[in-house]
């Protein structure tokens, strides 16, 4: 995932040199037990609201909710410019801290205008345009949590990050239970999510402050140059995250347009059921992410490959044990977690596990996309990605409604499983053949 040079100039571009391990790195087990620990708990916590939602408000409060997740995502993930991933593997420490943090705050500061343009856009639904702008400073809050996260996992010290998810998810969801049983409001349900993401903000800077391994003052470094050559660097980045959120978000516009927010909430509280695989995956991508790049970095495709394949391996599993229980007992899962309304999408919620089995190992291909710097042709990638999900969204979801939007999931999916399996294979056999000067066949 590491990008320390200007990808638009290849002859600049090289792999960086392997960086000497600090002498109390942890290790990967531990810090994949921390990530996993963190993540669980926060994505445990983010189904939590979706619970409370669906048993104490609407399926359309559910659909006003996931709306304003939808809509905020791709601005945010592209405002993120994916700076998180390349901190953590700048194995040549090319910027500082202070240079991330300084970018982090103007394109923030660009997204919620955007995000506040498009509240203001949507003035016939005022609670959904409350929605959308409280839940977009929620992810403004995440967003600047997630540059400290950055220098922790650079230092593979993971245990800080985890305990910041956890506090974001607890008070997040006491927050919108809070909302919801004495106001059974929504939008004060969005501002309970603003409020446990300020908090784990909060949590992770006085971390980072202090203590062993503390990466030192937290100020942004208002450096033009240094602003601008990062920003070259993560701009592609930043792209593609744009294209992954709406390659995810995009059969939820079609959802919403043909068949309503109430629609919507039932395939959102769906998909939310993905995250328990989504959250192992993520784990072990952020602990493995580093040690791929300097496996890359001084060309060890052995140990790439196998660690690659093992994270591979792992979520195939995932995906088979939940498309088995979505197969054996969707229904009763769907009835149990939200309430009997939710049980008639069990079909759709079915394909919606078998695309979530593609799409956990497609998962780990993105990141070494990233460690590889296959940036031109993981944007190219996921154009086409996008656009398979478009045109099937477009021709499945008015004639098949739920179940469509599985289907054009899953086949956007399977193309971005493909491609990024190529492109990989193709940039570490270039590697092997074209081996960086001063590094040996």
């Amino acid at each position: 995932m590491t990008l320390t040079t200007d990808p638009a100039n290849p002859a600049t571009f090289p792999a960086p040199a392997a960086a000497a391990p600090a002498p109390t790195v942890p290790s990967l087990r531990r810090n994949f037990s921390w990530t996993l620990a963190g993540n669980v708990t926060y994505a445990a916590c983010q189904w939590g609201v979706l619970v409370v939602l669906a048993k104490w408000g609407s399926m359309e409060a559910v659909g006003q909710f996931a709306w304003g997740l939808a809509v905020t995502a791709p601005l945010m993930l592209l405002a993120n410019l994916q700076l998180r991933e390349v901190q953590a593997t700048d194995a040549r420490a090319q910027f500082r801290f202070g240079h991330y943090l300084a970018l982090r705050l103007v394109c923030l500061a660009a997204a919620m205008l955007a995000v506040a343009g498009v509240a203001a856009a949507n003035r016939s639904d005022g609670r959904t345009a409350a929605v959308v702008v409280l839940i977009g400073l929620a992810k403004a809050f995440d967003g600047l949590a997630d540059v400290v996260y950055g220098l922790f996992q650079q230092r593979e010290r993971m245990k800080p990050v985890s305990a910041s998810l956890a506090v974001n998810g607890v008070v997040t969801l006491a927050a919108v239970a809070a909302a919801m049983l004495l106001a059974h409001s929504v939008v004060w349900a969005a501002a309970g999510s603003a409020l446990g993401s300020a908090v784990a903000l909060a949590v992770v800077v006085a971390q980072a402050a202090r203590g062993p391994g503390a990466p030192g003052a937290l100020r942004p470094a208002w450096d033009r140059a240094s602003a601008g050559g990062l920003l070259r660097i993560a701009l592609p980045l930043g792209a593609v995250a744009l294209l992954i959120s709406l390659n995810t978000n995009l059969p939820r516009y079609f959802i919403e347009h043909y068949l309503g927010k109430a629609m919507l909430g039932a395939f959102a509280a769906m998909a939310y059921l993905l995250v328990a695989g989504t959250t192992v995956t993520a784990a072990l991508a952020q602990s493995c992410g580093p040690r791929l790049a300097r496996y890359y970095a001084r060309g060890d495709f052995r140990a790439f490959r196998r660690l690659l394949g093992k994270m591979m391996a792992i979520g195939v599993v995932l995906g088979v044990g939940g498309l088995a229980a979505a197969l054996v007992a969707g229904r009763q899962v769907l009835t149990l977690l939200y309430r009997p309304e939710y049980a008639f999408a069990s079909r759709s919620f079915t394909w919606l596990m078998a695309a979530g089995a593609v799409a956990y190992v497609a998962s780990f291909l993105n990141t070494a996309m990233i460690v590889v710097r296959a940036v031109r042709p993981q944007a190219c990638l996921f154009a086409v990605v996008i656009t398979v999900d478009f045109l099937a969204c477009a021709a499945l979801v008015p004639a098949h409604g739920l179940t469509g939007a599985a289907w054009g999931a899953g086949l956007a999916y399977c193309v971005q499983l493909a491609g990024a399996w190529l492109i990989v294979a193709a940039h570490l056999r270039r590697r092997r053949e074209s081996p960086p000067a001063g590094e040996g066949p």
